[in-house]
């Protein structure tokens, strides 16, 4: 007779978890609301601020790879607690710079890509110990609850960044380093492993370290095809990011008043967060990456036509709802049939395709804003959305996609 597990908000490890990530999450939010903000403030530019995006986001296409073999070789939790004081040391030479008025476009550009270094290695971390610290029953509703913590935190953090920017241009950036305190504490207090006991005498060679994952993960069709997927709507959405902010203010919205926009847009991934375990259940997957690139399509020329930066914060919302049914899906099925010796590696594969999109997803957007202007922006990418939903449908690994209710883990050595 099996042991049923405890419900979720008893398993202290995972609350711990959840909590502190949670925290450091919404500073992070604050902050990346307070970036672009900072440099319109500095240079007027929008092409600076979307070179920031880029370099603070490039990490994330050059050092997935590298991060995950450490993930998988040491101590996880270790390294999210180390990660967490380096990214609040270098943001703290930022709000040094900001006090005494000797800060640069150059220290910016240096501290975002620092700071996003770090971020990789502990986002990681976090992703590949999900399985160590909760039940394999309760994986999916764990996802989701972590789906709905980061939606939760750009919810509260989006807005909050606006007002605190309001109050001084230092103060979201001092907010930040504080969370990144609490993380450590509360990652100091975790008991539970963070991997599973595993001998790491044996040395390979470090170019096959860093591509077994990705080795894997492309001999998985269904996982190949939404890699590239995400990576081409990722682009989208961060250009998509920028081309609202921009549209705001050039209708003289405030700072707390973006805020609160895209306060609204994290309020639909939230609501799409809590009801994805439901929706995991009963959609297949080829319900879920079909349907949720077709709603993308209907949504993004939208952003053409409206101009109230509340109204852009209810259709970026629209779009954010349907966000965590794909990622709570897949991820669970990757998850789910993927060993544990390669989890990180697997992850950080993944994350270089799909999120290594994201810094060119900022730069494109800066590049085109400069050049053509928002409307014309945005027109371009309603093509790039259509051709990314077409080839959901068109594509044999979605039309054959697996039951996520009936994956098995290989025998072996994701």
């Amino acid at each position: 007779m099996s042991v049923q597990a405890p419900p979720l908000h008893r398993n202290r490890d995972f609350v711990l978890l959840w909590t502190g990530s949670a925290v450091s999450i919404l500073g992070s939010n604050v902050s990346n609301v307070a970036y672009p903000l900072l440099v319109l403030a500095l240079t007027g530019s929008a092409a600076d601020a979307g070179l920031t995006g880029f370099v603070s986001l490039l990490p994330q296409l050059l050092f997935q790879l590298p991060a995950g073999a450490l993930v998988d070789r040491y101590d996880r939790k270790r390294m999210m607690i180390h990660c967490d004081l380096l990214c609040a040391f270098v943001l703290s030479t930022l709000v040094v710079a900001l006090l005494f008025g000797r800060l640069t476009l150059p220290h910016i550009l240096v501290v975002g890509f620092l700071e996003g270094t770090f971020a990789v290695c502990y986002r990681l971390a976090a992703a590949a110990a999900v399985p160590n610290v909760v039940d394999a029953s309760q994986l999916t509703q764990a996802l989701a609850r972590n789906e709905a913590r980061r939606r939760g935190a750009a919810m509260l953090g989006n807005p909050l960044g606006g007002v605190l920017f309001g109050f001084g241009r230092a103060v979201p950036f001092v907010f930040d380093i504080v969370s990144y305190a609490v993380s450590v504490l509360t990652l100091g207090l975790i008991r539970r492993d963070f991997q599973v006991r595993r001998d790491t005498t044996t040395r390979r060679p470090r170019w096959a370290e860093f591509t077994e994952g990705a080795v894997w993960l492309w001999r998985q069709p269904f996982l190949r095809t939404t890699t590239l997927l995400i990576a081409g709507s990722n682009l989208l959405f961060q250009a998509m990011f920028l081309v609202v902010i921009v549209i705001a203010t050039s209708h003289d919205a405030s700072p707390s008043t973006i805020g609160f926009m895209l306060g609204i847009l994290a309020v639909g991934g939230v609501l799409g967060s809590l009801i994805a375990p439901v929706a995991a259940k009963r959609l297949s997957l080829k319900a879920v990456v079909i349907g949720a690139n077709w709603v993308w399509l209907v949504l993004v020329p939208l952003l053409a036509v409206v101009r109230d930066p509340l109204l852009l914060g209810v259709v970026f919302a629209a779009m954010a709802f349907v966000g965590p049914l794909w990622n709570v899906a897949i991820s669970a099925y990757q998850l789910e049939i993927t060993p544990d010796h390669i989890q990180g590696r697997v992850i950080a594969a993944g994350s270089m395709i799909a999120f290594g999109a994201v810094p060119l997803g900022s730069l494109i957007g800066g590049i085109l804003l400069g050049a053509v202007g928002a409307t014309t922006t945005v027109w371009l990418f309603t093509v790039w959305m259509a051709m990314l939903a077409l080839a959901t449908v068109i594509s044999p690994a979605v039309r054959s996609a697996p039951d996520l209710t009936k994956a098995e883990a290989p025998a072996a050595a994701k």
